[in-house]
Parts: C-alpha cells; sequence; structure tokens
C-alpha cells in the first residue's frame, strides 16, 4: 500500500491489536458481564439475543458472526435468529427477551428518550433489578465491542468448505 492509499483511509489498522491493554480491559469487562449476567438468571441464549440486536442496529458484521454461531451453540434456533430484527412483529420472543432487546435498542440508541421510557417502563414489568442491570452492562459491552469491530474493519472471511 503507498502513501495515498493510506491517507484515504483504505487500511485500519486493528485498534485491539494496535493498543491491546484497553482491550484487555475490555475482555475483562465482558467477562464480568457475563458472570453477573449468569448470576442475574438471564439464559445464555437471551444474552446471545441482545448481542446479536445491538450488533444489527450498530451494522457489525464481525459481532454478528461471531454472536450467530454462539446463539446456535448456545441452542437458539436459525428461525429466531432470522427474524430477530423484526422481533417486535413476532410471537416467536417471551416476555423476558422481548423486554431484554426494547433495553437493549433503548441503550443503543440513548438520544431517543421515548424509546428509552417505553423500553424502561416496559422492562420495569417485566424483569428484575439485577436483570435490567446485567442487560444494560450486556448492550453497553457489546456496543463497545461493535466499535471496535467496526473501525478496525475485522473481517468475515468465509468458513472452509464455503
Amino acid at each position: 500500500m503507498n502513501g495515498t492509499e493510506a491517507a484515504r483511509g483504505e487500511r485500519r489498522i486493528y485498534i485491539d491489536k494496535q493498543s491491546p491493554k484497553p482491550y484487555h480491559a475490555l475482555v475483562a469487562t465482558s467477562d464480568a458481564v457475563r458472570t453477573a449476567a449468569e448470576e442475574a438468571g438471564l439464559s445464555r441464549t437471551l444474552v446471545e439475543l441482545v448481542n446479536l440486536r445491538v450488533s444489527q442496529i450498530n451494522g457489525c458484521a464481525f459481532c454478528l458472526d461471531v454472536h450467530t454461531r454462539a446463539a446456535l451453540r448456545a441452542g437458539d434456533t436459525s428461525r429466531r435468529l432470522g427474524v430477530l430484527a423484526a422481533w417486535r412483529d413476532t410471537e416467536v420472543f417471551t416476555a423476558q427477551e422481548r423486554a431484554a432487546l426494547a433495553l437493549a435498542e433503548a441503550t443503543t440508541n440513548p438520544a431517543d428518550a421515548a424509546l428509552q421510557e417505553a423500553s424502561y417502563a416496559l422492562a420495569r414489568e417485566t424483569l428484575s433489578d439485577d436483570e435490567i442491570a446485567a442487560v444494560i452492562w450486556v448492550a453497553v459491552t457489546i456496543n463497545a465491542f461493535n466499535r471496535v469491530s467496526i473501525m478496525s474493519k475485522h473481517p468475515v472471511r468465509a468458513l472452509p468448505g464455503q
């Protein structure tokens, strides 16, 4: 790559590799959030739904790839994952999942005050305080990872045999 290509931004650095200490701190935060979610009683499938919905909103291909595979490993179905972007228009998600998804969307779009209020009210009707805190932390954490991957342009490559 020549200097002109670099100046136009065609090559991105992987900020997780360039600055590993902050990235490792983010991974440690993610581990703590995963523990908090488990302790709050959130299922792995619900956590992965939040990870996926936030990644859809942010358009993070890398995180969508990672968390789709994680959701399937956790036992979710391709049918549910296929309609996740339109979850409000389906009957395939539980009340707990719907409240968590609404709260995750509000966390991802904090400038939308009406969405904030409606989502939080739904969460209060359905989720415990520990569950609300855990869902918000999951959404905050995946939002951070989305930004790392988007700004680094982490690639999604074909798997062997595809």
